[in-house]
C-alpha cells in the first residue's frame, strides 16, 4: 500500500499525474475500437457476398418470430435449405434480443390485428387465474401474433437483404473480383459448335 506522506512527515508524497497509458478512455474510444473490430470481423466472413446477405436475411425473418431459443435453429435450419451462410443467419437472428423482445412482438401483434381485423383484446377479458379462458384466447392471439410476424419478418428481410448486400460488397471487393475461376472463364477460347 503506497503512503501519501514520507516516513518522516515533513513534506507530502506528491502525487505524479496520470501517464497517457493509465488514463482512462472514453466512450468514444471504445465505440471507436468496437466498430473497427466488427468490420474487421465482416471482413473475415467467408462466401459470396450474396450468399452471406441471404444468409442475414433469412436470420432476421427467424429472428422476428416468438419462438425463444429456437430462432438460431430456425436459421441455421433456413439458411441450409436456402444454401447460405449459417454463421449469417445466427448473427441475423440477433435482431431479436432481451432489450428488444417486448417492442418487436408489441408491434407485430398490432400488425397481426391489423391485418387479419381482429377486435381489440383488452387485458379486462382474460382471466389469468382460470387456465380454459387463456387458452380459449391462446389460439387467437397465437394466430394474429404469427401473422404479424411473418409479415414483419419478410419485409425486414428483404429491406436487410438489400442493406447487406450493398454492405457486403463494398466490404470484400477484392474477394471475387479476380477470383481464378473468372480469370479462367474469360482466358477460355470459344467454342466452336460447327465442327
Amino acid at each position: 500500500m503506497h503512503k501519501l506522506y514520507q516516513e518522516d512527515n515533513s513534506r507530502p508524497f506528491t502525487v505524479l499525474p496520470r501517464s497517457k497509458k493509465n488514463r482512462r478512455k472514453p466512450l468514444k474510444y471504445w465505440l471507436k475500437i468496437y466498430q473497427r473490430r466488427l468490420y474487421l470481423r465482416i471482413r473475415k466472413l467467408k462466401g459470396k457476398p450474396v450468399t452471406l446477405a441471404r444468409g442475414l436475411a433469412i436470420g432476421v425473418f427467424a429472428g422476428c418470430f416468438p419462438f425463444f431459443g429456437l430462432q438460431s435453429l430456425i436459421g441455421v435450419l433456413l439458411a441450409t435449405i436456402f444454401r447460405c451462410s449459417k454463421v449469417a443467419a445466427v448473427a441475423g437472428t440477433w435482431i431479436s434480443n432481451p432489450l428488444t423482445y417486448i417492442p418487436i412482438f408489441v408491434f407485430n401483434f398490432k400488425i397481426g390485428k391489423l391485418l387479419l381485423g381482429v377486435e381489440s383484446i383488452s387485458s379486462q377479458e382474460i382471466d389469468f387465474e382460470s387456465l380454459s379462458d387463456f387458452m380459449e384466447l391462446g389460439s387467437t392471439f397465437a394466430i394474429v401474433l404469427l401473422t404479424g410476424c411473418f409479415v414483419v419478418g419478410a419485409i425486414a428481410a428483404c429491406i436487410s437483404y438489400f442493406v447487406s448486400l450493398s454492405m457486403f460488397r463494398r466490404l470484400q471487393p477484392s474477394n471475387f473480383q479476380n477470383s481464378p475461376r473468372k480469370l479462367k472463364a474469360i482466358k477460355r477460347p470459344p467454342i466452336d459448335l460447327k465442327k
